[in-house]
């Protein structure tokens, strides 16, 4: 058996001084967790149209990725799984309040650095709050870092 890790994608978009997190319920019974929207690239798709679908699907709101925030690996003790998330930064625009949203996701909102800091008992993962202090730092790198070649 090949080993191998799940690709995540996550976006970190900043508006006023307060940042888009999803409230989410993985599975039934686990808990109400606070995340970046973020979920698994879907087969076929590049990895910034992954971020883009996921965001739309988690908030419903339109992203524009404007740069890539960082790749991260990460292993869960709790799904004895590595992930490698890849985090963009960028800005929303359209935003449908009517639109449903993905299974399992309760709200899509917006908080300060330091309420996120302030929950971080509630984070799905160590990733969220790496990602913000990563975007405070002022890490940004090019897109075109990033190459999808189609069959």
């Amino acid at each position: 058996m090949i080993w191998k890790p799940n690709v995540t994608v996550a976006v970190v978009v900043e508006q006023n001084g307060k940042y888009l997190l999803v409230e989410e319920e993985p599975e039934a019974g686990s808990g109400l967790f606070l995340n970046q929207p973020a979920g698994h690239l879907d087969p076929g798709e590049s990895i910034i149209q992954g971020a883009i679908r996921e965001t739309l699907e988690e908030t419903a709101y339109t992203f524009e990725p404007e740069y890539l925030l960082g790749i991260y690996q990460w292993y869960s003790e709790r799904a004895d799984t590595v992930y490698i998330r890849f985090a963009f930064g960028g800005r929303v625009t359209h935003h449908d309040p009517e639109q449903k949203l993905d299974t399992g996701i309760l709200r899509a909102t917006w908080f300060d650095s330091d309420e996120v800091g302030q929950m971080i008992h509630r984070h799905r993962s160590p990733l969220v709050m790496q990602c913000i202090h990563d975007h405070l730092a002022g890490k940004r790198y090019p897109l075109e870092l990033l190459m999808h070649y189609e069959a």
